[in-house]
């Protein structure tokens, strides 16, 4: 009896309706418990006689399911009908009182839901977090709890009569249903997907869920993917001084709820895991860029990284650097403070040696070396505020963007071990042009020359020339 209950169960919820007036008693204990949702009750005892009316009454139910019969019986069950059974296209064969037998013959195929397969259902109620499908006719299914939940939200608009794919995560059990679910039919396409990306080396789209310092995560459908720093493109790699591992977790974490295009390059489908590269994504584009690249080219990018010896740029796919030197025609003290990471600028490119990218921010910027020399002669008496003080000399600033060296020994006429005590960083000096080289960007002052030498030097400096003198006269003498 249960068995011909749930052939009852797999119809269609409009089917209900097109029986207004069914008094058998086995019938209206189904029809009821179905209504509400419950259960499968146990069906009570009933005759022979009932129990071949029964069965006869579902069989000719199941064939209306398919459209094989032109009208429902008659109450009571005796009544005949007629069965079209389409066991061939060009014709019908049309069948008095249709037994199991010509319904297996002339119905179409019964396909049992396999354990852990995707099949297409249609719903028939939905209560609560629980949803009873009428799956193709010849099973039931419920789909409860958290595997009525799917990334998606498909739960949320579903509504009787609705078409959905669901996962068999069990067999048929003691009150006749399949256990279905909507989380792993949503997980199980995105394998799919996902495996078909793998092989076809296409680009998927993930967003970034998680960061750690060996990479990144997405989560998709359960799924776990990973992004080793190694494969992150050149715009997200994270570029710190001194591979500082909090620094690289910072940078890292900034990039969470952003959207990546990245290629599949390992699966572990029984772990329900993926390794992805972002950098293989742009693979292509990296060697397309690379082909056409030439020196002398200006290139528009995004700053990638900063660190103290210059700024990092990426651009489709590549990325170079500025070199501190290259910054500026001046002195750049701190890179820092000539950009953020994401800004965009223009650069040029100056030197291509395999991958390896050397790029110029101060070259798309007039020279102002170029009119240095006309500018700043030599023995020209110049004014300037000290920039800064090295060990060998120091900066004295002319121009925002020029600067000269005053060396050690051009400082004083006396000898000088300390440069900060003849002049202090700020403070306003005169200093003598004594070296110009435009070519190299470097002019040499001098503190000395302006200076008057002192007493002593004078009278050292004449009795040297005395003494020069003096042997001269001894050496005419010998010759003599």
């Amino acid at each position: 009896m249960n068995l011909l209950a749930r052939h009852y169960i797999g119809l269609p919820r409009t089917f209900y309706d097109f029986f207004p007036s069914i008094s058998h008693p086995v019938f209206k204990n189904v029809k009821k418990s179905m209504k509400s949702g419950k259960s499968m009750p146990q069906l009570p005892a009933c005759s022979p006689i009932d129990q071949k009316h029964l069965f006869q009454y579902t069989a000719h139910a199941f064939c209306m399911r398919f459209n094989l019969v032109r009208s429902p019986p008659a109450e009571g069950f005796t009544s005949k009908s007629n069965l079209i059974a389409h066991g061939n296209m060009s014709k019908s064969i049309v069948v008095s009182n249709p037994t199991m037998e010509v319904l297996l013959t002339h119905g179409p195929a019964f396909t049992v839901p396999q354990l852990g397969s995707l099949v297409d259902a249609e719903v028939i109620d939905i209560f609560g977090n629980k949803i009873l499908v009428d799956i193709n006719g010849v099973a039931a299914g419920m789909i409860s709890g958290k595997e009525a939940r799917d990334s998606g939200d498909t739960l949320g608009g579903l509504k009787a009569g609705d078409k959905i794919s669901a996962y068999v995560i069990e067999g048929e059990n003691d009150e006749g249903y399949y256990v279905l679910s909507l989380r792993r039919a949503s997980q199980e396409r995105t394998w799919r997907k996902f495996l078909k990306a793998y092989e076809t080396a296409e680009m998927i789209s993930v967003t970034i869920h998680e960061a750690n310092k060996g990479g990144l995560l997405v989560l998709v459908d359960g799924i776990k993917g990973f992004i080793p720093v190694s494969q992150l493109a050149p715009l997200h790699y994270p570029r710190v001084d001194g591979a500082n591992s909090s620094m690289i977790l910072t940078r890292l974490q900034r990039l969470v709820g952003t959207p990546m295009q990245v290629k599949i390059i390992n699966v572990d489908q029984a772990g329900g895991k993926l390794i992805l590269s972002e950098k293989s994504a742009l693979e292509d584009q990296r060697i397309e860029t690379l082909r056409g690249l030439q020196i002398g080219q200006t290139v528009h990018g995004t700053i990638s990284g900063i660190v103290k010896f210059g700024i990092f740029v990426a651009f489709n796919g590549l990325e170079g650097l500025v070199h501190i030197s290259e910054i500026e025609w001046g002195h750049v003290k701190d890179p820092v403070t000539y950009g953020r990471i994401g800004d965009e600028i223009d650069v040029q490119v100056i030197g291509i040696e395999g991958e390896k990218i050397s790029l110029s921010m101060k070259r798309l910027t007039p020279d102002p070396w170029k009119k240095a020399a006309e500018k700043y002669t030599v023995g020209k008496v110049v004014k300037g505020k000290i920039d800064r003080v090295t060990q060998f000399g120091v900066f004295m600033k002319l121009e925002d963007e020029i600067s000269g060296l005053i060396h050690l020994s051009e400082l004083s006429t006396e000898q000088v071990k300390d440069p900060q005590k003849i002049v202090k960083v700020g403070q306003e000096v005169e200093a003598k042009v004594i070296a110009i080289d435009p070519n190299d960007h470097r002019i040499g002052l001098s503190l000395k020359a302006l200076q008057e030498p002192p007493l002593e030097d004078e009278k050292k400096a004449g009795e040297e020339a005395l003494e020069k003198g003096a042997s001269k006269k001894k050496s005419k003498k010998k010759e003599e």
